[in-house]
């Protein structure tokens, strides 16, 4: 047996033994506070979860004087407050004093780094599976780089390069299909062979190794050297740190501001940030929220000096090998590898969900549990055969957050005024640097400086609930470094309690996505199918089913479950008013509706929404699944801002929606109805209140696949009823269900824009071809509008085009790169197959030098460049504009 292997299954015992593993932690990985006291405290006394005493005990009893305890004047007033004294909380107070904000403080309960910055191993990495988290990590490596140079404190920072191992066909098609999506950022990465591979890290077995994904400049840096040089930086332009300095309690004031209470005394704030690492529940409870993250046992070893590693004349690259789920650093002239072990083995600190933290926890590991990770070091041994002969010199267990999704929760929350959240970093030193300049921006310039929708602290509602947190925080975790397919779906914790009325009728009958905690059908199933989740990068087993229910849909009758999108009503005497403030389009009549769109003030897409006028003052607003609160927020905020005299209500969860389209959909209905449902007697984005076999039912009509169609809102007790009654008066029209992928297939189709993909706050309205929808004219001074005028008065640089691709057994989905002439000059935003013309489609941002119809392009897709031609849109007509052309040649004959 190996050295490594006899030293692993000796597992640490008793205070004593977790006692010198800290002792004996790098000093880039450990404060020497801490340091001191475990060397001091070697003394066999009890470890697990008693607090460290890096800071006084002190009550609001026992502190009279601020300034004795924190050295310095305490301050009654600022500007923002945040909570909270990690790598990320530092950075948002680095940015916010850099930016120019006056008065900002932060405050943390016992010293900075405490929690899970100070055990971090403090890896950096531009790469990033998301599109616009790329941003993020290319922020925080620039930061880093000049950090030092700035504020004179050193940060450790090692910039080796890093490779993503490939040792199967899938993970080179994953690499491939990650290239694709990273060609039109800035940041450079490269598919490299084994050759290259193994000159990056010359120790690698290479009998597996088929390919790497190899980023430049990614490498791992000293978090707690980081922190102390933000917080050097913070206070260079003006910020106040403040610790110990334990909130106690968060009061809202009638203005919008916060009162926050410690026990020095009590802060007045314009706003507040959260950003508490693990404790981020417990100070969301100060208020009435329950965030849905959770603590995770994360492992890492540390190994001796290994002599073939101190021999090397250059750093190693950090490597991540996919399939072993691990990372792998060289750490002076030893190794340091962390593993993440599968879900069934994984340790969640769930009773910190429950119970709260333990009081003064915040230098502490936990007891390692090396079994858990025993498959991982086999692999790794395996292809790093010197870790075979290494001594191991220490074991972290420390605790990191996660949410159900892995992604943290960034930005204003809905629900309370000026309340702003930065938690749930399962990667907060890598997030750190490009976080705290995001929110800084967007808090300084009242909009985010780019979209980044997926990190929205909305996503989440009360359907996250404790065992839908602890599902998804086990699956995310032992799912780490599974292979990211496109049309990713996850299973765990599914269903939530958000499951609408027709989903017992639906739920063996197709393969369901995930909505914002809904369930909705993708595609549906019939005999002979190959049914079940089965990821590709190309054509998978829905690609036939899907065309089945295009047809459907072109030729008879189909109905979708669409119950998953935001549902609000808006009311009271200034509702017009508001409305016409927020959205760029004139507000519709009663009984009719129109698409919307919300800008940002510098004219960038926050939001499309249809808007329906229900009674005089009384809107229905309807917006997709994603952005529920996310659009909710902002609307609250301007209202409370603005002190408009509205009452706004979230109606989602209550109402039902189906939707019917095809050219029989007509006909179904009328069977159903005595409402008039002809073209004369029921127009084109109307609404009216009909029965549908008896049930009461508001209908309006208009179908996001372009067909002729209505959209159904019910009650959700009624829903069941409802759609078994279209169902049997449809038999003979030929009614059957589709899913959302037929929808999206359909809408790019017609050319319909989607918010999320085409539109979003990184781009405008006029670039996106939006112009119908924006009233420039109309008397309100909309959010937005003077950019628009500007922007307008300026010119564009590029636009929204529509594009074919010649493809083979694959299809773009969006954020593919788009070159010409050996150059990137673009990106798709979404993509598709259309049935009807059998080729594949796509929409994409271009230079207006290469907008012109018939603009010849390349869409590279799994490392091959596929030839692509810009075409006028749509490529079929929409229903109602079908039905104009037929009568106006009608009349012409």
């Amino acid at each position: 047996m190996s050295r490594i292997l006899k030293l692993i299954k000796v597992q640490l015992r008793g205070d004593l033994a977790a006692y010198r593993g800290i002792a004996r932690l790098p000093a880039r990985t450990i404060c020497s506070t801490a340091r001191k006291q475990a060397e001091e405290r070697l003394d066999g006394s009890v470890f697990t979860q008693k607090r460290l005493t890096c800071w006084p005990d002190f009550s609001l009893n026992t502190v009279r004087d601020a300034s004795s305890v924190l050295g310095k004047r305490w301050k009654d007033t600022a500007d923002t407050v945040i909570i909270g004294g990690g790598c990320v909380g530092v950075s948002v107070a680095y940015h916010l004093a850099k930016g120019g904000v006056k008065d900002v403080v932060l405050l943390e309960k016992s010293e900075l780094t405490a929690g899970s910055t100070w055990h971090a191993a403090g890896l950096t990495t531009y790469y990033h599976p998301g599109i616009n988290l790329k941003r993020v990590h290319y922020d925080s490596i620039k930061l880093y780089e000049s950090l030092e140079a700035e504020t004179g404190q050193a940060v450790g920072f090692h910039q080796p390069g890093s490779v993503r191992i490939a040792s199967t066909p899938a993970r080179v098609d994953e690499i491939k299909y990650q290239m694709t999506r990273t060609h039109w950022h800035v940041t450079p990465q490269y598919l490299i062979g084994p050759e290259k591979v193994q000159e990056l890290f010359p120790l690698l077995n290479m009998d597996k190794v088929l390919a790497g994904l190899y980023t430049p400049g990614d490498g791992h840096i000293d978090p707690y050297s980081l922190t102390m040089a933000l917080a050097a930086g913070a206070r260079m332009y003006g910020a106040q740190i403040y610790n110990p300095a334990p909130v106690t309690a968060l009061n809202p004031t009638a203005d919008g501001k916060w009162d926050v209470q410690t026990p020095h005394g009590t802060i007045r704030a314009n706003r507040i940030v959260n950003a508490t690492g693990f404790w981020a529940r417990e100070v969301g409870e100060l208020i009435g929220f329950k965030h849905p993250t959770i603590p995770v046992h994360h492992q890492y070893v540390v190994t001796a000096t290994i002599p073939e590693v101190k021999a090397l004349k250059k750093e190693l690259a950090v490597i991540r090998d996919l399939e072993g789920s691990y990372y792998l650093r060289q750490e002076r002239d030893g190794l340091l590898f962390g593993p993440y072990e599968k879900m069934e083995k994984m340790v969640l600190q769930d009773s910190w969900v429950r119970d709260g933290v333990p009081p003064g926890f915040g230098k502490e590991l936990f007891e390692s549990d090396l079994d858990r990770i025993m498959e991982h070091v086999e692999m790794a041994m395996e292809l790093i055969p010197v870790l075979k002969k290494a001594d191991i010199i220490n074991i972290v267990s420390g605790p990191i957050t996660y949410t159900p999704d892995l992604l943290p929760m960034v930005g204003p929350h809905q629900g309370v005024r000026n309340y702003w959240t930065a938690i749930g970093f399962g990667y907060g030193v890598i997030h750190a640097g490009g976080i705290g300049k995001f929110l800084s921006d967007w808090i300084r310039n009242g909009e985010p400086p780019y979209d980044l929708i997926e990190c929205d602290p909305n996503r989440y509602g009360k359907w996250t609930d404790v065992p839908f947190i602890c599902a998804k925080a086990r699956e995310s975790y032992g799912f780490n470094n599974v292979v990211g397919y496109p049309k990713e779906e996850r299973f765990a914790g599914r269903p939530t309690s958000r499951t609408s009325g027709v989903y017992e009728l639906l739920k063996d009958k197709a393969s369901m996505g995930f909505h914002a905690g809904w369930e909705q059908p993708h595609w549906f199933y019939k005999p002979g199918d190959n049914t079940g989740y089965k990821p590709s990068f190309r054509r998978t087993n829905w690609f036939g089913p899907v065309g089945r229910e295009c047809k459907l849909l072109m030729e008879k009758v189909g109905v979708i479950d669409l119950t998953p999108f935001g549902k609000f009503v808006v009311k009271g005497k200034d509702s017009h008013k508001l409305l016409d403030r927020l959205f760029a389009n004139t507000m519709p009549k009663v009984g009719l509706t129109n698409i919307s769109h919300m800008l940002t003030p510098t004219g960038c897409v926050y939001a499309e929404v249809t808007i329906t006028q229900l009674a005089p003052g009384e809107f229905l607003l309807i917006t997709g699944s994603g952005s529920e609160l996310h659009d909710l927020r902002w609307i609250e905020a301007e209202a409370a801002d603005g002190g408009y005299d509205v009452d706004i209500s979230n109606v989602t969860e209550d109402i039902g929606v189906l939707g019917i389209a095809g050219p029989n959909s007509r006909k179904v209905l009328q069977k159903l109805t005595d409402e008039d449902m002809s073209d004369a007697g029921f127009k084109f984005l109307h609404c009216k209140s009909i029965k549908l076999a008896g049930i009461p039912v508001r209908a309006i009509r208009i179908s996001y696949t372009g067909e002729l169609g209505w959209e159904l809102y019910i009650d959700q007790k009624n829903m069941a009823a409802v759609y078994q009654a279209m169902m049997e008066a449809g038999k003979d029209e030929g009614i059957d269900n589709f899913g959302t992928y037929a929808m999206s297939s359909l809408r790019l189709e017609k050319g319909f824009r989607g918010w999320g993909a085409e539109m979003n706050c990184d781009t405008n309205p006029l670039e996106a071809g939006l112009d119908y929808f924006i009233k420039l004219n109309k008397p309100a001074d909309f959010i937005g509008k003077a950019a628009l005028q500007e922007i307008k008065a300026k010119g564009l640089k590029r636009k929204l085009s529509y594009i074919t691709v010649d493809t083979d057994d694959i299809d773009p989905e969006g954020n593919e790169t788009i070159w010409h002439n050996g150059k990137v000059v673009g990106n798709t935003t979404s993509g598709t197959y259309s049935y009807s013309s059998q080729q594949s489609l796509a929409f994409a941002y271009l230079p207006l030098d290469l907008c012109s119809v018939g603009q010849k392009v390349e869409v590279e897709l799994l490392g091959r460049k596929y030839p692509a031609i810009v075409i006028q849109e749509p490529l079929v007509l929409t229903e109602p504009t079908r039905t104009r052309l037929q009568k106006k040649a009608k009349g012409k004959a």
